[in-house]
């Protein structure tokens, strides 16, 4: 599960807000001795979403949702809306749609004033939280702030499955552990040891991460106060990122999620195969019309790992009707669907990592 912190304040001296944590999810289990290349890169993409995918959003509006505690006011859910916008603004191939019903959304947020802020990471929004009746993203505090507003970006972030900057292990940070343990175990977060080694202390393993660079200037990266980084020495007083999205966060959001372009999706006929020629972590896309009603099988082949996510084009976007994901097993990608005559598929295929470069395919039959 996912709970997250808020972001950034003008000075290190004055952090006094409340940060929000990730509660534990388990690790997706991996076969043993899987070749360190391979465990790479499943672990980096495995949280992100098939690019093109539209996330649809709802906001818990009725007393009865968890007791009334989560609505929000609407100049709170502004914020959030203003949020969403400014990361679909740097060109992103992701889509959102706010909706008014819990059971259409894969983002389900609340205003619980006593539960922080937090949010799932990436697809772990459907794997950990499928309940239409529970939250996957809550704010805890005013948004309307400048905090408030870098606390929005940055449960998106998370949404959009990027996890905590300072857990990077090639930032190299050496804790003051005592201080850390002191700081947030008092007002106002009020964290347990174990919730402060989750958070703070913890780092994620080098195949959870992108590359070798650490971003200390990113939404995800938390704000600490003199006294608790040891080293990198430039820190011991301090570390305070620059408000808003960084220049490494557009880039690699933009890395994961490019634009899609008509010229970048492909016709994906039955019995003609279609060799998955492109480097780890790329995705291709493919429309689908069948000329009949009746169930397809839509499967890769050859040795590679890979996600395929089938979508059916609506006049309000893709509606989501089937995935599979076959990283770091044996077997192949396949979705048996019935597709109908006249309308109007999309199928999203990811390539984690093939073992031969264009040595896999993918084919409808």
């Amino acid at each position: 599960m996912g709970k997250t912190k808020s972001s950034k304040k003008k000075s290190t001296e004055s952090v006094l807000h409340p940060f929000c944590n990730l509660p534990k999810v388990d690790r997706r289990p991996l076969p043993e001795g899987l070749n360190p290349i391979r465990e790479r890169l499943i672990r980096v993409v495995e949280k992100k979403w098939a690019n093109g995918t539209q996330l649809r959003y709802y906001f818990f509006d009725r007393p009865t949702d968890g007791g009334g505690r989560w609505k929000g006011p609407k100049k709170q859910q502004d914020v959030v809306r203003k949020a969403f916008k400014a990361w679909k603004d740097l060109g992103i191939g992701l889509e959102f749609r706010e909706v008014d019903t819990r059971e259409e959304a894969e983002i389900r947020i609340g205003f619980d004033q006593r539960d922080g802020s937090w949010s799932y990471v990436g697809r772990d929004i459907i794997d950990f939280a499928g309940d239409p009746n529970e939250r996957t993203m809550n704010f805890g505090w005013d948004l309307t702030t400048s905090y408030g507003w870098d606390t929005a970006l940055h449960e998106i972030g998370h949404t959009l499955g990027f996890p905590h900057a300072h857990q990077n292990p090639f930032a190299g940070i050496d804790w003051d552990e005592n201080a850390v343990y002191n700081y947030f175990s008092g007002p106002p977060n009020y964290w347990d040891r174990q919730t402060i080694d989750w958070n703070i202390l913890r780092k994620l393993s080098p195949q959870e991460v992108e590359g070798s660079d650490w971003d200390p200037n990113s939404i995800m990266q938390y704000a600490f106060p003199a006294g608790m980084i040891l080293h990198p020495e430039q820190y011991r007083n301090g570390l305070e990122p620059e408000p808003g999205l960084s220049q490494i966060d557009k880039d690699q959001v933009r890395l994961f999620y490019p634009p899609i372009e008509g010229n970048d999706v492909k016709k994906l006929l039955p019995y003609e195969s279609q060799r998955l020629n492109i480097p780890a972590g790329a995705q291709l896309n493919f429309k689908i019309k069948p000329d009949y009603s009746r169930e397809y099988v839509i499967q890769t082949f050859g040795w590679a790992d890979t996600v395929m996510v089938l979508f059916e084009s609506t006049e309000e976007g893709p509606r989501y009707i089937m995935g599979d994901d076959d990283s770091g097993t044996e077997r192949n990608a396949k979705i048996v669907c019935r597709l109908t005559r006249g309308r109007e598929y999309v199928l999203r295929l990811r390539l984690y990592y093939s073992y031969i470069a264009g040595d896999c395919a993918v084919m409808m039959y």
